[in-house]
């Protein structure tokens, strides 16, 4: 019966575990923030997630050629760029070549007359185009006079200044040797923007090697030309390539410290396989049951697994230390039980989590550790030799004991250093958080310099300020950003803005367009206009013959088109503000600040009101700093409360199974000592607290809880062998735990090394104050 047992319980795991590692070959990785951000996102929240996932911000990729000499880097850039615009997995780039700077402009002054602000019935009436003409004579003596020279025959009424002088006031590339170039010079820069979604991470991936793959196979390229790329794909696929890599490194170094350790305690490659089996079994059951639960797991829950190493091998220590040639001790499954069950209650409360990344987090750790113990308790003892080849523990044993019976001498000291601690807590409790959003990503500040960098190259606007229009289709999304623009233009002029600007700059509504081409009038009636409005004037109305064939052809052209927008500045500035979403369709209209102000502030209350005012219909304005600010706030109270009700419900499992509050209390705080000494220690070294740190510190609790428990129930009681076994099992334990975390907090992705310098420590300091504070001075049976 009992080999049939045996057989049973074995068949199980093996199963389970092949089903699990079928899931995982069909899960799907993540690295971006969306993660954690809400589940049911605001209206306001979730203009924020569109642009993270699968907005123009996450299509486009900012490319810098460095080294080598100014000419060599504008012609790689022109070879590069050519190379690029004949690749599908782009759909447009910019470089600042002659070609496509000379066919943008051909663009807008072409169909100036449907783009122009300008155009209306009374710009072509007589007085209007003597208005306009005479204002067009004067700018001849200004500082675009050139340009209005050249421009005068074919557009006296200055339809091309007034279209351009929409997008007045934000900055461009600096152009050098025929290219963009940085403000110093020593840098070529282009701009791209990918077909696939910045949420689609492996076709980012693939577009980014493409270009260092066309990059390097450029015709003459020198050796010191070298590529540089940011954006938001970019910090994906690195924020993945490095999550990846640094799970690997670290399990590897994980792993080595842990065997290191057992063998030397086990003596028996066989143990020590048998020992990780629940460590296998563990991290396998947690990533499928994310997957299941989620549809995807993200990349800082797969290196929250590498944790599992130093948590999950506590189990089989505990049961190989403490059993060694006979059964385990009577107590020994009712301490683990309650030890796990504690982890859980705490974990469990992040699965209320509103915050999909914080309940993967809480699902893993749950999974996780319920896995592993399972299988200790039911697979380990079927699979173990009846003797178990471990070194003689004894004189260890009976070392830790004469340590442990000495450490409860040191609690007045203990009680006055975590009273110091509590105060530097509440003296420098506005300081403890990171509030910032992207306190939670992992890319480097090398790489966010970088960044920074391009973008200041390229004058790329400060998306920070946008108002957000929704409408059930871009017709409709176009018309109302037309009627918000004047109200921003009233604003501009008084400073409360410094500009703006909209899809329909480049692409007016069908609407607009129609009424523009309605304003022109025919061409019999415009040449008696014209030589009305000239009258008095140095011009002739022979040299504006151009002017009246343009606007014949424009009043038969048919309405701009967004494909006629292809692979062109105005095509991806409204690929940019045009969001099509799966209901509706968002126009952006982003903001900049007025020169001058304080900390490049808008006074967004004002903008609010005006727009409210002029009945701007669905329309939200937003200051995404302030929302990602807020959302963090959330985030960060959400996971506070949720962690504080995790907290209550461990102290009532302890409760209901102790039944003495006294032992409640002998438990509990080594595991709040843990937590204040760590966080203290944290605040002295200079480190502000992130989500991470939190789980980590729940971490703690977890691993504390089973120190504190057995400290509580096996080293009151029982012969002296089998509690020197105990202390020697805890001892063992606490090293594997604080050696795979320490190896965590190596880690070059700074969110795995903070949980990795939170349970280092905290672990040992749990292990430390549960033998101060829990421990009798001397063995019950003595006494």
């Amino acid at each position: 019966m009992r080999q049939r047992w045996t057989s049973a319980a074995v068949l199980v795991w093996l199963l389970l575990l092949a089903l699990g590692v079928g899931v995982i070959s069909q899960t799907r990785f993540v690295a971006d923030l969306s993660a954690f951000m809400p589940r049911l996102p605001t209206q306001r929240q979730q203009l924020l997630l569109d642009q993270l996932q699968d907005g123009i911000v996450a299509r486009l990729i900012m490319v810098g050629i460095e080294g080598s000499d100014a000419p060599t880097r504008a012609r790689l850039s022109r070879e590069l760029g050519r190379q690029l615009r004949a690749d599908p997995a782009f759909q447009a780039v910019q470089n600042g070549d002659a070609e496509l700077q000379e066919r943008d402009r051909a663009f807008f002054f072409g169909h100036r007359y449907l783009l122009s602000p300008e155009v209306t019935p009374q710009r072509f009436t007589t007085t209007g185009l003597r208005q306009a003409i005479d204002e067009s004579l004067q700018g001849l003596a200004g500082n675009g006079g050139l340009l209005l020279k050249s421009l005068l025959p074919r557009d006296p009424t200055g339809e091309t200044l007034a279209l351009l002088g929409q997008f007045s006031g934000e900055s461009q590339p600096d152009s050098l040797e025929g290219a963009w170039a940085s403000h110093d010079g020593r840098r070529a820069i282009l701009l791209l923007q990918t077909r696939a979604a910045g949420s689609d991470i492996d076709a980012q991936a693939a577009a980014q090697q493409r270009i260092r793959t066309l990059f390097a196979q450029l015709p003459g390229r020198p050796a010191d030309a070298r590529l540089v790329m940011s954006g938001t794909g970019v910090f994906s696929v690195s924020s993945r390539a490095t999550i990846e890599s640094e799970v690997s490194r670290l399990a590897t170094v994980s792993l080595v410290l842990v065997v290191a350790l057992l063998l030397t305690v086990y003596r028996s490659p066989r143990l020590l396989g048998l020992g990780l089996l629940p460590v296998l079994s563990g991290a396998v059951a947690g990533v499928a049951t994310v997957s299941l639960g989620f549809g995807q797991v993200h990349g800082l829950t797969l290196g929250f697994g590498t944790t599992l190493i130093g948590e999950a091998v506590d189990y089989s220590i505990y049961l190989f230390v403490q059993r060694a040639d006979r059964q385990p001790p009577a107590h020994f499954w009712r301490t683990i039980r309650l030890g796990v069950l504690t982890s859980i209650a705490g974990f469990a409360a992040l699965l209320l989590s509103g915050f999909p990344g914080l309940a993967q987090l809480g699902l893993y750790s749950i999974a996780g550790l319920v896995a592993a113990v399972l299988v200790t308790r039911f697979v380990l003892p079927r699979l173990l030799p009846a003797q178990l080849p471990l070194r003689d523990l004894d004189p260890v044993g009976r070392l830790l004991e004469r340590v442990v019976h000495a450490l409860p001498r040191l609690q007045a000291l203990v009680l006055l250093l975590l009273a110091a601690a509590t105060a530097l807590l509440a003296w420098r409790h506005q300081d403890i958080w990171n509030r910032q959003l992207s306190a939670l990503s992992p890319v480097s500040h090398a790489e966010q310099a970088l960044d920074a960098s391009l973008r200041a190259d390229l004058g790329a606007p400060d998306l920070r300020y946008i108002a957000s229009i929704s409408a059930p289709d871009e017709e409709t999304a176009l018309q109302r950003a037309e009627q918000a623009a004047p109200t921003l233009r009233r604003l501009q002029a008084e400073g409360v803005i410094g500009g703006f600007s909209s899809p329909a700059q480049a692409l007016p509504s069908l609407a607009t367009q129609q009424a523009r081409r309605a304003a022109l009038p025919p061409t019999a009636e415009l040449r008696t206009r014209l030589d009305e409005a000239l009258q008095g004037t140095p011009l002739r109305a022979e040299r504006l013959q151009g002017f009246i064939d343009d606007v014949q052809l424009a009043r038969q052209a048919s309405p701009l088109q967004r494909s006629e927008l292809h692979d062109s500045s105005a095509g991806m500035l409204v690929d940019s503000l045009l969001v099509h979403r799966a209901h509706d369709v968002l126009a952006l209209l982003p903001m900049r600040a007025p020169a001058g102000a304080p900390d490049g502030a808008i006074d967004l209350a004002r903008v609010s009101a005006a727009l409210a005012q002029a009945q701007a219909p669905d329309i939200t304005v937003i200051d995404l700093l302030a929302e990602t600010t807020g959302i963090f706030d959330h985030y960060l109270h959400e996971a506070l409360r949720m962690s504080g009700l995790g907290m209550l419900a461990v102290l009532a499992l302890l409760a209901l199974h102790l039944r003495s509050l006294t032992r409640v209390a002998r438990v509990a705080l080594p595991l709040a000592s843990a937590v204040l000494a760590v966080t203290a220690g944290l605040l002295l070294s200079g480190q502000q607290l992130t989500i991470l740190h939190l789980v980590g510190l729940l971490l703690v609790v977890a691993v504390g809880s089973n120190y504190a428990l057995f400290f509580d129930s096996g080293l009151d009681a029982g012969p002296a062998e089998e509690r020197r076994r105990t202390l020697v099992s805890l001892a063992v334990a606490n090293l594997t735990t604080v050696g795979s975390f320490a190896a965590l907090g190596l880690s070059k992705v700074p969110l795995l090394a903070a949980m990795g310098c939170t349970v280092a420590p905290g672990a040992l300091l749990a292990l430390f104050f549960s033998a101060v504070l829990c421990a009798p001075a001397e063995p019950r049976h003595a006494r």
